[in-house]
């Protein structure tokens, strides 16, 4: 069984290489019609120069920082991606082409006035020239200008990179002016608090006569005291509410950015970081493997692993903020009962009159206090933005190529000659898809259900014009020898060869074979029975004035009718002339009568009838002999012709014995490997039949062939 499917398998392989050789003038034209199309094409093209300006991009932060530590961050994949955008956007490649003034160099280039073009216009150009690469796990981003001209592309890939850094550098120089107008203008306001707490202070003293301000009693020392440790206390536990409900009303990705801004605990950074860096190893890993690779799966096991941790982690902060935020709340508590009792001391030991210039200047100090902080944090970002950056650092400058990047010749003529060759194959199996006619033994086999006892190559000429050793003749050795195996090794007999339609090869082949039975010392007759085209007199060269219609209408005698030829032991019949009235010639009565006569005198009488298709003639004669050969040409007729034939044949009784193949290109198609298939099949069907002589025969036709 295992051989049987590699030779079915063998014979499939062959199929497809058939078509590619029985139609190889296709694929050629087909391919060397697009090689030629794809290399027109490439010299017609501009040549294109590539340009690429390398750059490091970083998060806007200052080289050096004098007031806080700065973090150190990981990759992030999505900054590199808003960058990206930043680059290609209209911001940036319109300052480009202002910068450039390509509207007016690219009007001179793309318009027949040289007027300038429009910046949209430009913008659509510019975005597709620009293309920008990332190396992996790098923060260095490519920008790859193209253009006709090589100096050109080397300056917009520097000019973007350029433009962009300039972007950067003054966005954030925008984003800290912001925020400094909006201090100034919190400072200013609380400049006025200051002057409003001042003068009430002012207004208390001189009301209550106060001279010794900074006279304290030892209860007004520890309220002093208690006075400051509870706005501490209150700052801190304001500021350690605002961390909680800042926390408490995020979630899910926000909650995991702002945990490090917000509260700074190591335990959650290390877990996102780990999450990031296995998030962006996974990112790489499935563009190499599938989603079920078991390296994927496990990934994805530990990345579900790390946002459990990182949840916990973030539900534990939220925990232990709660709780802090509670601790300070009771001690905030405890500290303004313990106030409270210092307020009762001091009100006790001190006079009534103190009590508003004291509160005066409470609120005097806490004003003062918080416009310090204002001042204090304006001048530290005043000093900040004068501080160096460098989030973008152009690091390798474009430089005019020396060689063009597109087109490129030898890939494009490969590329054509790659379509041009699956183009060609592609049609040919189409149009193989679309031919219905007989390619092979296996199709006739298949389909007609009928054994293939012959196959004849192109190009075959009647013998008696090639001569005995011609190396055709062979053929038709094989196909006698086939038919007396069909008949159980017993020679002779009456044969009618047929075909589906008009020039399929009948008549040569019945000559053919006829010549070969009588140069191997059988008797024998060829009867031309197609009355309405007759073909074999033209091939012996003979009178066709009188023939087989005279013998059926009894007006000439067989014998004065049948001729002798140049072989021996050939014997020629001519159709004779078809009278007009033609209806009942070939009767079945007389040709049952004739058929017997000539079986008397002749080893082998061979019939050419007409086409089976449309004519009655051949189906009488078929009915009437000992068997039928039905011939059937190679990529003439569809299918469907052949098999109508035969139902036609055995429709009125007549035994095909088998089929001729006709007219194989021995130089497109595997004549060898059909001819060795289809006789070893029939040759193992009939093992009975004189073996030896049999194999003796294939090994002769195989040295042939």
């Amino acid at each position: 069984m295992d051989r049987q499917q590699q030779e079915e398998s063998g014979l499939h392989f062959l199929d497809y290489w058939r078509v590619i050789r029985s139609r190889k003038e296709i694929i050629l034209a087909v391919a060397l019609l697009v090689i030629l199309t794809g290399t027109a094409v490439t010299f017609m093209m501009d040549a294109q120069f590539r340009s690429t300006c390398r750059i490091i991009v970083k998060k806007d932060n200052a080289d050096i920082d004098v007031f806080r530590q700065q973090s150190v961050s990981g990759f992030d994949l999505t900054f590199l991606a808003t960058e990206y955008e930043i680059i290609r956007s209209k911001k940036i490649l319109y300052s480009v082409i202002d910068n450039l003034n390509l509207q007016a160099i690219w009007g001179k280039k793309y318009t027949k006035d040289e007027s300038q073009l429009s910046k949209k216009f430009c913008y659509d150009i510019l975005k597709k020239r620009v293309v920008l690469e990332q190396v992996r796990n790098t923060s260095t981003i490519a920008i790859n200008a193209t253009s006709t001209d090589k100096d050109e592309s080397a300056r917009i890939a520097n000019e973007v990179a350029t433009v962009y850094r300039e972007e950067r550098l003054t966005m954030k120089i925008r984003e800290v002016k912001r925020s400094m107008e909006a201090l100034e203008t919190e400072m200013q306001k609380q400049s006025d608090k200051v002057a409003q707490a001042e003068e009430a202070v002012e207004e208390v003293r001189q009301k209550h006569d106060i001279i010794d301000a900074g006279f304290y009693t030892p209860s007004r020392q520890q309220l002093s005291e208690l006075q400051g440790n509870l706005i501490s206390y209150k700052v801190d536990t304001l500021a350690r509410k605002a961390r909680l409900e800042a926390l408490e009303n995020l979630d899910g990705q926000d909650l995991i950015e702002a945990s490090g801004l917000i509260v700074f605990d190591s335990t959650v950074q290390a877990i996102r970081q780990q999450l990031m860096d296995s998030q962006l190893s996974r990112t790489f890993m499935l563009q190499d493997l599938g989603k079920q690779h078991p390296d994927v799966l496990q990934m994805n096991a530990g990345i579900e692993e790390l946002e459990e941790r990182l949840a916990g982690s973030l539900q534990g902060l939220k925990t232990g903020l709660r709780a802090d935020y509670q601790v300070a709340q009771a001690k905030y508590a405890a500290l303004q009962d313990e106030l409270d009792r210092a307020r009762e001391e001091e009100i006790r030991v001190a006079r009534f009159d103190r009590l508003p210039y004291e509160k005066a200047q409470r609120n005097l100090r806490i004003q003062r206090s918080i416009l310090d902080a204002l001042q204090a944090k304006i001048a530290q970002e005043g000093i900040g933005i004068q501080m160096p950056r460098s989030p973008v650092e152009i690091f390798e400058p474009a430089e005019p190529a020396h060689r063009p990047f597109s087109p490129n010749l030898l890939l494009n003529i490969l590329l054509s000659i790659f379509v041009g060759l699956v183009a060609g194959i592609g049609l040919a199996y189409f149009i193989e898809y679309l031919d219905t006619s007989v390619k092979t033994v296996d199709e006739i086999e298949a389909y007609l259900d009928l054994k293939v006892i012959g196959v004849i190559p192109q190009k075959v000429k009647p013998l008696i014009q090639e001569g005995p050793d011609s190396p055709h003749a062979e053929a038709y050795r094989v196909l006698r020898t086939n038919i007396q195996f069909t008949r159980g090794g017993v020679g002779g007999g009456a044969f009618c060869v047929v075909s589906g339609g008009v020039g399929e090869g009948k008549s040569t082949t019945l000559f053919n074979l006829a010549y070969i039975c009588a140069q191997m010392g059988d008797k024998v007759l060829i009867v031309d029975s197609d009355l309405r085209r007759p073909v074999q007199h033209t091939i012996l060269d003979m009178s066709n004035r009188f023939g087989l219609t005279n013998v059926l209408l009894r007006d000439v005698p067989l014998e004065e009718t049948i001729k002798t030829t140049s072989e021996p032991n050939l014997h020629f019949l001519p159709s004779g002339k078809l009278p007009r009235t033609s209806i009942g010639i070939l009767d079945t009565q007389r040709v049952r009568d004739l058929i017997k006569n000539l079986k008397a005198r002749y080893d082998y009488v061979f019939f050419d009838s007409p086409p089976i298709m449309g004519v009655s003639d051949a189906s009488i004669i078929a009915s009437e002999v000992d068997g039928v050969l039905l011939v059937v040409q190679y990529r003439k007729y569809p299918r469907v012709m052949s098999a109508r034939a035969k139902r036609l044949i055995e429709g009125v009784g007549g035994n095909i014995i088998g089929v001729v193949l006709n007219n194989i290109n021995v130089l497109k198609d595997d004549y060898y490997y059909y001819y060795h298939s289809y006789y070893s099949h029939y040759a193992h069907g009939v093992e009975d039949v004189e073996p030896a002589k049999e194999l003796a025969t294939a090994e002769q036709a195989e040295e042939r062939f």
